[in-house]
């Protein structure tokens, strides 16, 4: 599947910087372009894999390159205004090459949080191909204003586009790590899961081809409908003796163990699901969902997949489950990517909008308090009158 990747704000530029090493890395192929948008020259000057031509600074009228201030009104309003800037940049994209647009953004801030729904309205206008948002929810220690934030960014994101894959920062944090060292994990951990999704299907010369081949149109579909969706994942270490053979197709094993490979599969896509997703949810409330196997050719079968995807059905009750292989070569890991689609029982938004609305009433209260104290302090009574 091959993406036209955009960060937006501070969050969304490192993701997508991760995305274009990481895609680089495992010779993945998904990658079309990347592109990063910022109100703060700082943040797009800290960026190692994306282009200088590629990096775009808006709202040099309104803040002069130094952020909006965790303002996610103002970051939509700069959005707005400057819209045809990143137009211009998205425009050096060969777009005929493009199955879906990704915008990324972390939604408790300022920039991305206001101007990534922007960016998606506008290219859902313009574009045919389908346009997702990948967005981050702050922590809850993070601080009330992002809370807020994220509340108010995920009700406009999740409306302006085709569907909203989501990472949540709270379930993903580990106690010890410093800020920086927190962030970089996480982000890897983003890229992971949702890069080796999307590389599945796109097959270069050489390549191993899929039993069971997942194409875009498959993620499309999946995605389809709208809504919001997380993702699963789990790998086990397996011994491999280098020789790349798929097994089925050729007919000998040598030591191969067809049934133990259909077990791990299945008990994978368990793991997957059942584990730790990217948004935490009831997996019976989801209306759509993929499994992609992951690993050696040779440690890959259709049967394994297939019963993941059938267990996967039971738990949902969709009938809307596909399944199919992605083979690695060169490692030593089988994978199971399990995507939930449309998921609709979802508790970490439930609280995130109820902290959101009290964090709300909070600030107009505190407001309007900090204004009536201001009044008292600077009033005497008449008995002294201003300069003017």
């Amino acid at each position: 599947m091959k993406l036209a990747l955009i960060g937006f704000g501070q969050a969304g530029g490192k993701v997508v910087d991760h995305f274009l090493a990481y895609d680089d890395a495992i010779d993945g192929g998904f990658v079309e372009s990347g592109l990063a948008v910022n109100t703060a020259t700082t943040d797009l000057q800290g960026l190692e894999h994306v282009p200088q031509s590629h990096r775009v600074c808006i709202g040099q009228a309104r803040v002069n390159g130094h952020g909006v201030g965790a303002d996610n009104e103002l970051g939509a309003e700069v959005a707005e205004t400057d819209i045809d800037e990143i137009q211009h940049a998205i425009d050096r994209i060969p777009n005929h090459e493009v199955d879906a647009f990704l915008v990324v953004a972390g939604m408790g801030g300022g920039t991305g949080s206001g101007g990534a729904p922007v960016l998606a309205k506008h290219l859902k206008r313009i574009y045919t191909q389908p346009v997702y948002g990948l967005g981050v929810l702050p922590a809850t220690d993070e601080g009330g204003i992002y809370t807020l934030n994220a509340a108010r960014s995920f009700r406009t994101f999740v409306r302006e586009v085709d569907n909203l894959l989501v990472f949540d920062n709270e379930v993903w944090r580990s106690a010890g790590e410093s800020v920086e060292g927190g962030y970089d994990r996480i982000n890897r951990e983003i890229v992971e899961r949702f890069g080796l999704l999307f590389a599945a299907g796109e097959v270069g010369h050489g390549d191993h081809v899929a039993e069971s081949v997942v194409d875009s149109s498959e993620i499309i579909n999946t995605l389809s409908g709208g809504g919001i969706s997380t993702i699963g994942y789990a790998t086990e270490t397996v011994e491999t003796d280098g020789s790349g053979l798929l097994s089925s197709f050729t007919g000998s094993d040598d030591g191969f163990d067809d049934g133990s490979a259909t077990n791990r599969l299945t008990s994978l896509v368990r793991k997957a699901t059942l584990g730790r997703l990217t948004l935490s949810c009831d997996v019976s409330s989801a209306d759509r969902g993929l499994v992609v196997a992951t690993g050696p050719p040779r440690k890959l079968n259709r049967k394994g997949v297939e019963r993941g995807r059938q267990w996967l059905e039971d738990e949902t009750g969709s009938m809307e489950i596909r399944g199919g292989d992605y083979p690695i070569t060169g490692g030593n890991e089988v994978g199971a990517i399990v995507l939930l689609s449309g998921v609709t029982d979802v508790p970490r938004i439930d609280q995130l909008q109820q902290v959101g609305i009290e964090a709300k009433e909070t600030t107009e209260e505190v407001r309007a308090s900090a204004e009536d104290e201001f009044a008292s302090l600077v009033d005497t009574g008449g008995e002294l009158d201003a300069l003017f």
